[in-house]
């Protein structure tokens, strides 16, 4: 009897520490702690491939690559590999299983996604000039040469296809996701986009408000993934908004500078324009993402969301759940 009354304090303890770091239905961490692994686990990668890229740069003397470019091949790398050894040893689930399903509807999906900030764009630089809250300069042509207009085109659309594939796998696809386990969707919601939002605070001319337009902007790239549960339509909206917003109609893109087709300068009010951080930052892009969320909304319609077999196929780590 004295031996039983000594195990169960163990026992109890043993179940809180269980409770504690294991989820209550399957043998794999918790959601927060999966999420702070998957975050140092990301620096360690980001720290990994920025010293593979300065060793290369260093025997190819500098100059070969544009340096903005290489740290947006490094960022999109570490994401990728921090995030496919977290949801492969860590979630205990496929890397494709965030929204990954390769189908013809996945081309579609990044297509329309794409276009649907590009009539947005259009809409807010219309309606900026006729209010006359922005004064046109000119077109690129007038006074670039076209390679140098190919070449603003081309490496703008690769830039901001990294910067879309990276930060919609990280915000979309492993926080969002991790977080709709460890509580619900609308708390998911909430968090992963203001996370979004925090991780963009220190651009140049953030403020509150551009802090604020860049969470609401989180949550208008999290409903592709909401209607569809693949990523790829959020992926083109995030590559659309960003080129559209910033290499054809010449708005900063979140207070970063790009090549620009059209060159206008804002001159409205920033509480409704964003003034130099770019519409995000503005009132005015309230109405455009509204109806960006409609249209999304109708070409989602009716369809049924696509899910891929959660666990990963390796049988070494499957659970019963």
């Amino acid at each position: 009897m004295a031996q039983k009354m000594t195990d169960i304090p163990t026992k109890q303890n043993h179940n809180i520490v269980t409770r504690l770091f294991l989820s209550p239905d399957e043998p794999r961490l918790r959601a927060g702690w999966r999420l702070l692994l998957h975050t140092l686990l990301l620096g360690l990668a980001t720290s990994l491939f920025l010293l593979i890229s300065l060793f290369f740069s260093g025997i190819s003397g500098g100059g070969t690559l544009d340096i903005s470019l290489l740290a947006l091949v490094v960022e999109l790398a570490s994401i990728l590999l921090a995030t496919w050894f977290a949801r492969r040893f860590i979630d205990r689930r496929s890397f494709r299983s965030l929204g990954f399903n390769v189908t013809r509807q996945s081309w579609a999906d990044m297509f329309v996604g794409f276009l649907i900030p590009g009539l947005l764009m259009a809409l807010i630089f219309i309606s900026e000039l006729i209010l006359g809250w922005t004064r046109f300069e000119g077109w690129a042509w007038q006074h670039e040469s076209i390679s140098t207009i190919t070449l603003g085109l081309v490496s703008g659309f690769i830039a901001f296809t990294l910067v879309g594939f990276s930060e919609e796998i990280l915000s979309r696809g492993y926080h969002l996701q991790n977080l709709e386990d460890g509580l619900n969707l609308g708390w998911a919601l909430f968090i992963s986009s203001a996370f979004f939002a925090i991780l963009h605070a220190a651009n140049p001319s953030s403020s509150w408000t551009s802090t604020l337009g860049i969470f609401l902007a989180g949550l208008f790239l999290a409903y592709g993934w909401v209607r569809t549960r693949q990523l790829w339509l959020s992926i083109g909206l995030h590559i659309g908004w960003n080129f559209f917003e910033g290499t054809i109609f010449g708005f900063p893109v979140s207070g970063l500078p790009t090549f620009r087709l059209i060159e206008h300068s804002p001159n409205g009010p920033p509480l409704i324009t964003g003034g130099a951080f770019g519409p995000e930052a503005g009132l005015i892009i309230l109405p455009a993402m509204a109806l960006g969320l409609y249209l999304i909304y109708r070409y989602t319609q009716g369809r049924q969301p696509q899910k891929h077999s959660a666990v990963t196929s390796d049988p070494a780590i499957q659970h019963s759940p």
